[in-house]
């Protein structure tokens, strides 16, 4: 070791060459080569959670490495050429390199807990690195890279609810208000409510769906936890459920029964979050509204699957009371009835029973079944009109009311179905007439919607009189079809007997009349089996021979003929019926007893 050197009073010493050395520049490439693996081999989801910690780590972790190296690698140069330093305690070659290692150290581990032990959640501190990394991993689009972006929004899930803002405190707080004193929304707010829209991005959808519903049920869940319902949820919410519905493999087509899918089936646990709360449901108010031009195309189970949905949200509202008009399920109503709108495409085939569109009936039809069981279990209110007139307005119609609209509408769409004979029939009364009247009993709720039905079924065929048309007219043929030309003595179809009589009468009295006048609207009520005998004035109809009948057979209703003016011409007035009814609309009348009010 070289002399001693002073000079102003400090006193300077060669650095020892034999010295103690356990961090020197060989251990630090050493542990930067352990490092540079450790990066090299991470993958986006440690990407991701490093970039939207709430400190710029790459940029320290930079600095912190350049740093350690090129004093590490000056203080070897010093002990090589044992260049002079200050003598004393103070600091000394052991604490320095003990200094320098324990930077590199922590550098290591900082990264180490923000990659692996605390994944980085949005927050106060992190809200604009966290939107800004989210906005460009979602802006590159790669598929294998937002599956894992996908899984680790679950983690800030509850944060993006927390801080979103409602739409009516969003609106309060618009830009343009700001002049006029407003108070302007935190960052973090601010940043959360853009992350709710950014995260709708379809491709991020469709990635939740195959690989990460449980950052939906993390979304969903902290929203009903915290009773923010009206964040701007409400596109991520309709893509979420129109990816669900296109990918057969997901949560929705799992999540059925338990028979089918064991605990999951039972439990439903992602279904229940999104649709079994109705004020979440309605306050969103796109969760049941299917893509319009992507729901063209659904198959019999993915109009199944959305059944499903729409009656978990039908119960909800069912419990809670169902006093309001409830505009979600207004427009879902609307969906399913026309889920079969299409019917007539199986005009004249001669087999249909296992086709796609047949199997959509009857998914309709349990629809139907299903939500009026919800309706018996909750019980027939005692202010519920069993009949609502025209005069009284749509504000007094319940969901009494539009499951007998949409039950009228599946008649229209069976009707649409004349021929084969066979076919006819297995569609109009077996799959429908006969599932929802006569074979199964729905409770008192199912008689209150049978009732509705059968005064719709009527006032539609009696408005026939006053102006001829196609619709009316299949609506009559359905009737003759599936109740038949004579009333049934053994006692069968109790409930559809008022119906059948008042449809057989009008037929009788005005057939003649209408043919008259419209013979192509006359000839549309007439399905296959069924003509028309000019000559001798009756409608026929025909049982052809098949099995061990040798012969056919045939059963008839007479007409009463058209009524004729003085003139020789055929009268064209209102039905006495109609007439009645309108003076009747102008009467008090009370309920003496609820079975008095099913008759027709």
């Amino acid at each position: 070791m070289g002399a001693e050197q002073c000079m102003w009073g400090v006193c300077f010493i060669p650095l020892d060459v034999n010295g103690q050395k356990f961090f020197g520049f060989s251990e630090f490439l050493a542990g930067l080569a352990l490092m540079v693996l450790a990066w090299t081999i991470a993958d986006v989801r440690y990407r991701f959670r490093i970039r939207s910690a709430p400190i710029p780590l790459q940029g320290i972790t930079f600095s912190v490495v350049t740093s350690v190296g090129v004093l590490t690698l000056l203080t070897d140069l010093w002990r090589a050429e044992q260049w002079l330093v200050p003598k004393g305690d103070f600091l000394t070659p052991a604490s320095w390199q003990a200094i320098l290692g324990g930077l590199f150290l922590l550098t290591f581990l900082t990264w180490t807990w923000f990659a692996f032990i605390r994944p980085p959640i949005y927050g106060r501190h992190n809200s604009e690195n966290y939107a800004q990394t989210l906005y460009r991993f979602i802006l590159k689009g790669s598929s294998a890279e937002l599956a894992v972006i996908a899984d680790e929004l679950s983690y800030s899930a509850q944060a993006l609810v927390r801080y979103a803002t409602d739409r009516d405190r969003l609106e309060y707080h618009r830009p343009e208000r700001e002049d006029k004193g407003k108070k302007t929304l935190q960052k973090v707010e601010g940043y959360a409510n853009d992350l709710i829209l950014l995260i709708a991005d379809k491709r991020l959808c469709r990635a939740i769906v195959q690989s990460s519903p449980g950052t939906a049920l993390a979304l969903f869940q902290a929203m009903a936890d915290m009773k923010k319902h009206a964040i701007q949820i409400e596109t991520f919410a309709k893509n979420i459920v129109h990816e669900a519905l296109a990918n057969k493999d997901s949560f929705l087509y799992h999540e059925t029964e338990g028979y089918e899918s064991g605990l999951i089936g039972y439990h439903k646990p992602l279904s229940q979050a999104m649709f079994a709360n109705y004020q979440m449901v309605e306050t969103i108010g796109t969760l049941l509204d299917p893509d319009i031009y992507g729901k063209r195309k659904w198959d019999a189970e993915q109009w199944e699957a959305y059944c499903r949905m729409v009656l978990m949200t039908f119960r909800s509202y069912v419990n809670e009371g169902g006093v309001s008009h409830s505009f979600v399920l207004y427009r879902a109503k609307g969906y399913i009835e026309n889920a079969a709108s299409d019917l007539d495409t199986l005009n004249e085939l001669a087999s249909a029973w296992d086709s796609d569109l047949y199997n959509r009936l009857r998914i309709v039809v349990e629809f139907v079944k299903d939500a009026i069981k919800i309706l018996d279990e909750k019980g027939v209110p005692d202010h519920l009109h069993i009949r609502v007139r025209e005069n009284q307005g749509h504000m007094r119609e319940t969901f009494y009311d539009h499951i007998a609209s949409m039950i009228f509408e599946l008649i229209f769409h069976a009707s649409q179905v004349r021929s084969p004979r066979l076919l006819c029939w297995s569609i109009q009364h077996s799959s429908l007439w006969g599932k929802l009247f006569n074979y199964e009993d729905l409770g008192h709720a199912g008689k209150v919607v049978r009732f509705k039905v059968r005064r719709l079924l009527y006032d539609e065929i009696v408005e026939m009189k006053r102006f001829p048309n196609f619709k009316a007219a299949k609506i009559l043929g359905f009737c003759l079809n599936v109740m038949g030309l004579t009333i049934r003595q053994d006692g069968g179809d109790k409930e559809s007997q008022p119906l059948q009589r008042a449809v057989l009468a009008w037929t009788r009295q005005n057939f003649l009349w209408l043919h008259q006048q419209n013979p192509l609207i006359a000839e549309a009520c007439l399905f296959d089996g069924f003509t028309f005998d000019i000559e001798n004035r009756r409608i026929v109809r025909t049982y052809p021979a098949q099995g061990l009948k040798l012969e056919p057979s045939y059963i008839y209703l007479a007409l009463d003929p058209a009524p004729i003016d003085s003139k020789g011409e055929v009268v064209n007035i209102v039905s006495t019926h109609q007439s009645t009814h309108n003076r009747k609309s102008h009467s008090k009348k009370t309920r003496s007893s609820r079975k008095n009010a099913y008759r027709v």
